[in-house]
């Protein structure tokens, strides 16, 4: 069989520049601390001018300064609609948002009171929609760009105490995808990372118990749980050239927690 040719496309292309970011604005909202933070650092290692968003200025600020003099901070509340608004139209050349903020509260479905429920939907869906409904349109107008959401295992596979949270990612999961599909023809791309349990500030209350840290560090075929500086990889290929037909999609990045059952290691044969 005759070998296709490349087409004079992918011919031109260079394809050490696939991970460079030189010229280009992106926003990591969360980069105060934990995967936002790295993600960050790892996009302005890349040559990215990152502009640092954070709820805790402070610690966006201190983000900013590790990153060097290509990075600036903001302070902003993603609950607060107006706020997203007004940074997206301050912001509307950024060629990448990466959006890491959310909220848990463990509790199994009878013990949650409304005030819970809204606490953690309202940060993990909604705040994510209006950020989507802000940043896309502009992309959309300048060409394209890329926008990433961190979603969780947690949108595909459950535990008792996890309902709200797990609703709340699965949600966003398909929220991304129809961005992916409605603002597709305008070259934006729109896409999901999805983590394992990781080292963070969100987990910090059950990695000091023994007995919880070691059970889900048996779930991942890696056998540990992982850090946050081993997502941000993930958000420069989504953000960079390097992904440039990858849209709707969601990267599972958890050690291989939902690929292993778990339960049994047969004895050899």
């Amino acid at each position: 069989m005759r070998a296709t040719q490349p087409s004079e496309e992918s011919r031109a292309l260079d394809y050490t520049q696939l991970f460079h970011f030189s010229g280009r604005r992106v926003m990591v909202i969360g980069s105060g601390s934990g995967i936002g933070r790295e993600s960050a650092v790892a996009l302005g290692a890349h040559g990215a001018a990152v502009v640092c968003a954070d709820r805790d200025g402070a610690a966006a600020a201190d983000t900013a300064a590790m990153i060097g003099d290509n990075a600036s901070s903001i302070t902003l509340d993603v609950l607060n609609h107006e706020a997203v608004g007004a940074a997206a139209l301050q912001f509307g050349d950024i060629a990448a948002l990466v959006f890491t903020a959310a909220t848990n509260v463990r509790k199994r479905i009878a013990d949650y009171t409304l005030d819970e429920f809204d606490r953690v939907v309202n940060l993990n869906l909604r705040a994510s929609f209006s950020l989507i409904q802000a940043f896309a349109p502009a992309m959309a107008a300048n060409g394209g760009g890329s926008i990433i959401g961190f979603a969780s295992i947690r949108a595909v596979t459950v535990e008792p105490g996890q309902g709200v949270y797990a609703a709340s990612k699965a949600g966003l999961v398909q929220l991304l995808r129809t961005a992916a599909a409605e603002y597709g023809p305008s070259g934006v791309r729109v896409n999901a990372i999805s983590p394992g349990v990781v080292e963070t500030p969100l987990t910090a209350q059950i990695k000091n118990n023994t007995e919880w840290y070691d059970a889900y560090a048996s779930k991942s075929a890696l056998g540990r749980w992982s850090r946050p500086e081993e997502l941000a990889g993930a958000v420069v290929y989504l953000a960079s050239d390097a992904s440039s037909f990858v849209t709707g999609s969601v990267l599972t990045v958890d050690g291989g927690w939902t690929a292993v059952d778990g339960r049994f290691d047969p004895p050899n044969a």
